[in-house]
């Protein structure tokens, strides 16, 4: 059944939100003209038009999400972005985060957050600066128009598209299959899903968080733009820091989000790989919180003011930048982030250049209207300090985006005739790590004294204040290089580089707390950045190879080195390394509601089904009971966990479970476990596994045993025990008039043995024989044929693969100051803007 009427809704209300965005921005503007100011009732009545404008706007953009949320949670499949993204095995978390899954419903989710900010600007921050309210909104409403005509799917002049929508039918986005001719009405009964490897957690929260850092980051460029339009060239700073700083912990927190997920779900033993959408939101990032550095003292130093103009412009800027990279395919496959074109390129374009210009061309013209110094900053001066601590930022985050946007200049080539075949660096983590490397040892030094000059414990006359410190870092660091047995010359330089920053804003941090805490944030927040620095530091440098595999078995042909760093281990077969003790354990599945996981071959898959199993016993976490044998479950299908048991030289013993995901969207993708102790953690992933499928047997062998006979299969040793009757076969009882016997066979190697089950059964006067597989020792075997006259029983025994994985385990030392650090980043830059608001709110 094509229900049209959600599409409808949701589409007229795309363009109501546009139109409502463009008349916004006009009446907004007819507030700020110069000719309007004079006016008082003139500007109030504008006023009040264009806020009436941005709510119909607001109620807009909320009903198009919530038209396209309920076309992906009722499953209406007749419109392809839910038949695109969405499944009905996804749950409601999984099928919430389809939304955001391709471009339009990025758009929106920025659109969104747009409002919520914009709505919250309106009564708070510019309630008291009226003055600013016009010129800041316009802004805003213009940024919101042009999102607006990136999902407005129509066309015009013949084939020129203004957006695309995602409220498009099936039959409107892909008119030409040949179902339509036959079924006009057709309705897919299931949709393609939710990439598998974007089922998880952290995708739930980290697009959402990381857009609302987007249209955080509005917030400042709007008031910078507001303040030079109306020649209020300090005024603005005031009310846009606290904002700034919000900004900067919400987008943060958004990045490190996506780091965690990739350290979690990704198998490239890292949380952060330099991948160039990576690197486009991790830049303005930079520069946002070097601009909010800048800000501190833009109301009283002219030099301060120029550099905030600058960066506050810039980080915005490059926003859109990023936004551009990662969906207009101009990164093609040197991204897996990137967005497949939709054809908004040209959009793109015009939405980068448009505040390029305006906002380059604005500052041009107030450039020499900017208050001047009186006097050049001394070097002994908290500016200073803080200005060399910017710069470093800056030339950080151009280090990145110069090299991260080398396919651009291919592009740029190509269009005026040259083809410059420029690639990026084929060791990527090297590269960049090379650079920004050195940039935070000079900043972590930086954030040190600069906290000394900005509370004024060192003058001109007193720099032997930062002796103590020193001393002390001296002190800690050749404890640490000696017990940690750091011996590189550069980590060297790493660690003592933090740590005198951390005893340094220790040191003014405890005197700080004396009196006020609130102003504490910045000495936590550079001491959170030192951590973050020792951490990588220590779970890269000195990450340790636990699987080191002696056994010289050749795993990989012709490379040594990934010979040597993995670990091959049969099924239930003990492996012993320097500290751990291997042993695979099986595969297992995850079946939702339900904790831990289950062994694989507990759960009959459902014919025609992804996502839904038949217990094959029952389903039980200690007394309780989630599921009784024949029940009907839902798990993932497409992702299996091979159950790893370590076990120390102590003796004592945790399991992990490393997935390995069939994925058809972007090939088979191996996710790691890892158990996190308090200093270190236990990475582990599988490298290579043995699936069913693709396992061969070799020709059957025919046996034909009385009970109590030995029979030789190769090099096993087989006794047949027992032959019992049985009553149901696979949960299935029998029917009248049917038999069917069960084998016991044992089946023995060296230390280990195993008992094999074939059935032998008559159903409805047919003769069905079902084998019994036991992977660990590569063998099916099948009860062919029972002779009651005789008392004995044929078998046909084939030999295949055992079941094997080939392992990596590493040790990654200190990982946790990582996650420490970042967590004191993001308590202390929230500090500080819970102080900065309170300062604007009581004036």
């Amino acid at each position: 059944m094509l229900r049209p009427y959600l599409g409808n809704i949701g589409h007229l209300s795309i363009i109501v939100a546009f139109v409502a965005a463009l008349v916004s921005t006009y009446a907004y503007w007819q507030a700020s003209r110069p000719t309007t100011q004079v006016l008082k009732d003139v500007v109030t009545d504008w006023l009040k038009f264009a806020r009436r404008a941005f709510y119909v706007h607001a109620v807009a953009v909320v009903t198009v999400c919530v038209s396209l949320v309920s076309i992906i949670l009722n499953h209406y499949f007749e419109y392809h972005y839910a038949w695109d993204n969405a499944s009905l095995s996804l749950s409601v978390d999984y099928a919430i985060s389809c939304f955001w899954q391709d471009q339009e419903g990025s758009f929106l989710l920025w659109m969104f957050w747009n409002v919520v900010v914009g709505v919250i600007l309106i009564n708070s921050s510019l309630r008291k600066n009226k003055a600013l309210e016009a010129p800041t909104l316009t802004i805003f409403t213009l940024v919101q128009t042009f999102l607006a005509s990136m999902i407005l799917g129509v066309v015009i002049f013949g084939d020129f598209k203004i957006g695309s929508s995602p409220f498009l039918t099936l039959r409107e986005s892909m008119p030409d299959i040949p179902i339509w001719k036959t079924n006009p009405n057709f309705v897919p009964k299931d949709g393609n899903g939710l990439n598998p490897l974007l089922q998880n957690y952290w995708m739930v929260i980290h697009p959402p968080t990381l857009f609302c850092g987007f249209a955080l980051t509005l917030v400042p460029f709007a008031f910078c733009m507001a303040g030079l339009w109306r020649k209020q060239y300090t005024e603005w700073v005031k009310p846009a820091l606290p904002w700034t700083l919000v900004a900067a912990v919400v987008l943060g927190t958004g990045i490190m989000m996506g780091g965690i997920w990739a350290y979690e779900t990704l198998n490239f033993e890292g949380y952060w790989n330099w991948d160039p959408v990576e690197n486009a939101v991790y830049v303005p990032w930079l520069v946002l919180v070097a601009s909010f550095h800048t800000m501190l003292l833009a109301r009283k130093n002219s030099s301060a003011l120029k550099y905030t103009i600058i960066l506050v412009i810039a980080q915005y800027i490059l926003i859109l930048y990023s936004t551009f990279l990662a969906r207009s395919g101009v990164l093609g496959n040197a991204s897996v982030h990137s967005f497949t074109d939709l054809g908004l390129s040209g959009q793109l374009l015009l939405y980068l250049f448009t505040f390029i210009i305006a906002a380059v061309v604005l500052s041009v013209i107030r450039w020499k209207h900017l208050p001047k110094d009186e006097q050049e900053i001394s070097t002994f001066s908290r500016e200073f300090w803080i200005f060399m601590g910017v710069l470093m930022l800056s030339l950080a985050a151009f280090q990145v985006i110069v090299t991260t946007s080398i396919p651009v200049y291919n592009k740029i080539g190509e269009v005026f005739g040259a083809k410059l075949n420029m690639a990026l660096p084929t060791n990527q983590v090297e590269h960049y790590t090379r650079f920004q490397m050195w940039f935070f040892v000079v900043i972590t030094i930086l954030t040190g004294i600069a906290q000394f000059f900005w509370w004024k414990r060192v003058k001109k006359e007193s720099l032997s204040k930062l002796l103590n410190p020193l001393i002390i870092t001296l002190l800690l660091s050749a404890l640490i290089i000696t017990f940690a047995k750091v011996n590189n010359w550069q980590y060297i330089i790493v660690l003592t580089a933090a740590l005198f920053s951390i005893v340094a804003n220790g040191s003014i941090l405890t005197d700080i707390i004396k009196g006020k805490f609130k102003v504490a944030g910045g000495a936590i927040t550079h001491i959170g950045v030192a951590l973050m620095l020792i951490g990588v530091m220590f779970s890269s440098a000195y990450e340790k190879i636990v699987s080191l595999n002696f056994s010289g078995a050749e795993i990989f042909q012709g490379n040594d080195k990934e010979n040597k760093e993995n670990a091959l281990l049969w099924l239930n077969r003990p492996t012993e390394f320097s500290d751990f003790s291997f042993t695979y354990k099986g595969q297992f599945v995850d079946i939702r509601n339900v904790p831990g996981y289950i062994e694989k071959k507990y759960i009959l898959p459902v014919p025609g089904s992804n996502y839904k199993g038949i217990a094959r016993a029952d389903v039980m976490d200690g007394d309780k009971i989630f599921y009784k044998r024949g029940d009907t479950l839902e798990y993932e299908v497409e992702n299996t966990y091979y159950q790893v048991e370590y076990a120390n030289k102590d003796g004592k013993k945790f399991n992990l479970y490393p997935r390995f995901q069939i994925n058809e969207k972007m090939g088979n993708v191996a996710s790691p476990d890892i158990k996190k102790f308090w200093n270190k953690d236990i990475y582990t992933h599988v490298r290579f596994v043995t699936l069913d499928e693709d396992r061969e047997w070799s020709v059957p062998e025919e046996f034909t045993v009385a009970v109590g006979d030995t029979f030789f299969v190769n090099d096993y040793v087989a006794i047949l025990q027992n032959v019992e009757g049985v009553s149901e076969v696979d949960g299935m009882k029998l029917n009248q008039g049917d038999a069917a016997a069960r084998a016991i066979v044992k089946v023995l190697d060296r230390n280990v043995a195993v008992t094999m089950r074939p059935v032998f059964a008559i159903r409805n006067h047919e003769i069905w024989s079902k084998p019994e597989v036991n992977t660990e020792m590569g063998l099916r075997m099948q009860l062919t044929k029972i002779d009651p006259a005789t008392g004995r029983f044929s078998f046909s025994v084939s030999r295949g693969q055992r079941e094997f994985i080939v392992l990596k385990a590493l040790e990654k030392p200190h990982i946790n100051l990582v996650w420490f650090g970042f967590l004191l980043v993001i308590i202390g830059i929230t500090l500080s803007a819970v102080r900065r608001f309170m300062i604007v709110g009581a004036e």
